[in-house]
């Protein structure tokens, strides 16, 4: 008898978590958290949204060795770890994203005509965050009502 409402209750039990408000915004930022660093990062080697380089800070680009697209290769390759981070374990990539984004913003501060992006960046590391806490409360669990 247990093995036929097993299902039933499994089935109500997802019906009740995606309508959580609270799980949705979760699902909708660890989504977009995986995706975007992930394809950003890819971009990083081709270049073909924007030519990355030109949003290196100058003095960042003194500081590190090579040229400032060997910098963005690296830089790919950290967000594409960051991508993948919040794909497995948001409670941790979540807040690796916004340290990574105050990075970011540190830099576009200091490169005159940028700031416009930097306080875009700003919006999404605060979702960084949000998206760690609410990984705290639903990752690897139903959500409680």
């Amino acid at each position: 008898m247990s093995s036929v409402t097993t299902p039933i209750k499994s089935a109500a039990s997802r019906r009740a978590a995606l309508a959580d408000p609270g799980y949705q915004a979760f699902v909708i930022l660890r989504t977009g958290f995986t995706v975007a660093p992930i394809l950003f990062g890819l971009d990083k080697f081709a270049n073909l949204l924007v030519d990355w380089p030109t949003y290196l800070a100058p003095w960042i680009n003194d500081i590190v060795p090579g040229s400032a697209q060997a910098a963005m290769y690296a830089v790919g390759v950290i967000e594409i770890v960051a991508g993948l981070a919040v794909a497995l374990a948001p409670r941790f990539g979540g807040w690796l994203v916004a340290g990574w984004l105050a990075g970011i913003i540190v830099n576009l501060l200091t490169i005159p005509g940028h700031y416009d992006i930097a306080l875009r960046d700003f919006g999404l590391l605060l979702s960084a965050v949000a998206l760690a806490r609410l990984a705290q409360r639903y990752h690897g669990k139903q959500p409680s009502h």
